[in-house]
């Protein structure tokens, strides 16, 4: 396999089991993990990223070679190098978003942690709970105590999400009303 073109070590990947692993595989492997691990070496922070890179991508073109999504098993370089750019270029885009989550939410959650303010009042907020009706205060619940989505919530009770959704909604805002009323007298 060593001394074969690329095209062909590609093409014997294709044409094997998902279960058994080759030396075409290997092969493929050999080939291309060291240029995506420079690639990776190039556009991300560090050595680490670079090897998990390298991994990823061959792990999809791998997978995607047996399932024939290849169109040209000939330009096998140019299909690796594309999807390193992507996955990269993804990894990016996942960083941006989280720094722009904590940029947005990090002064709020220094807010939560020095306040001792914000403490759970249990004895008026009990009271509040009970007088929910029962569908209501066991979506409250199954929210906040069971830590369940809307969805969850709703193959539960057999209904939809929906309507999980409203009547959270007009729970809360009866807690809302009612433990201001009791903070109030």
């Amino acid at each position: 396999m060593s001394t074969c073109e690329d095209g062909v070590v590609a093409r014997a990947v294709a044409a094997t089991d998902a279960d058994e692993a080759t030396a075409a595989e290997t092969e493929l492997y050999r080939r291309f993990a060291p240029r995506v691990r420079l690639f990776g070496l190039k556009h991300l922070p560090d050595r680490s990223a670079a090897d998990d890179l390298a991994q990823q991508v061959m792990l999809v073109v791998i997978t995607r070679l047996r399932a024939g999504e290849v169109r040209e098993p000939d330009q096998i370089g140019s299909f690796v190098l594309g999807t390193s750019r992507m996955m990269v270029a993804g990894q990016r885009r996942g960083e941006r978003r989280r720094a722009a989550i904590v940029a947005r939410f990090e002064p709020f959650d220094e807010a939560t942690e020095t306040s001792n303010d914000l403490a759970l009042d249990s004895r008026r907020l009990a009271p509040c709970l009970a007088a929910l009706r029962e569908r209501e205060r066991t979506i409250v619940l199954m929210t906040y105590y069971a830590d369940r989505s809307a969805t969850e919530i709703a193959a539960a009770l057999g209904t939809t999400a929906g309507a999980v959704r409203v009547s959270r909604h007009r729970a809360l805002a009866s807690i809302r009303d009612c433990f201001e009323a009791r903070m109030a007298s």
